[in-house]
């Protein structure tokens, strides 16, 4: 389906369901899964194998007579298509106030996601101004999990620090299933303590004692 310029998401919802009432089980970047069952009719392949052929006329006559920037739109989807995903970023770190013990990676997971129920400094921040404060040295905890479909797997887990390798795999995802994250209000998060800067440390370095 890569080769289409079309992504799985956008295939399953605005071409298959919107346009034909074709429900699809699961989709990828680049492509889709049908499956079938014993309920499943000969009409009913039919039927899909019809709007199939369809579709891939359709998609082969933009690709070919479209306006020459039309042309070079599609070709750019397929690069972005048929090239490997950005890789999932490894886990970051707990929070200190959630790790089991400060020589240890693991965290205490069951307090940091109640916390989010009981403190009031739980806020949403855009993409943006996450990145920004992220960059100003701020310590930023994850308020909640953050799943994208595809691939499934949590980016983010309540009491996790949000790190730039996370931000930037969040911002090269193509995909708009995303589990956890607003995309009106944004990152649910937690503040934490920020990090003095190098600056400010050489000014409390030339104060008299």
């Amino acid at each position: 389906m890569g080769l289409t310029g079309v992504d799985g998401d956008t295939f399953k919802h605005v071409h298959l369901m919107d346009r034909f009432g074709i429900q699809v089980n699961k989709t990828s970047r680049n492509s889709v899964l049908l499956m079938t069952n014993i309920g499943t009719s000969r009409s009913s392949v039919a039927y899909l194998i019809e709007v199939l052929v369809k579709l891939a006329e359709a998609f082969e006559h933009d690709r070919t007579c479209g306006s020459p920037a039309d042309q070079e739109a599609g070709r750019s989807r397929v690069r972005a298509l048929t090239t490997e995903p950005p890789p999932l970023p490894d886990f970051s770190h707990f929070a200190e106030r959630y790790r089991s013990a400060p020589d240890t990676p693991d965290g205490d997971l069951r307090t940091a996601y109640f916390d989010t129920y009981r403190t009031d400094n739980v806020s949403h921040l855009s993409p943006a101004e996450l990145t920004r404060r992220v960059t100003a040295g701020e310590e930023i905890i994850s308020a909640g999990f953050v799943t994208p479909y595809p691939p499934g797997f949590p980016v983010l887990v309540p009491g996790q620090v949000i790190t730039h390798a996370i931000l930037a795999f969040m911002a090269a995802l193509d995909t708009r299933e995303i589990h956890g994250f607003n995309r009106q209000h944004g990152y649910r998060v937690m503040a934490g303590p920020k990090r003095p800067s190098l600056t400010n440390n050489h000014q409390s370095a030339r104060q008299p004692g």
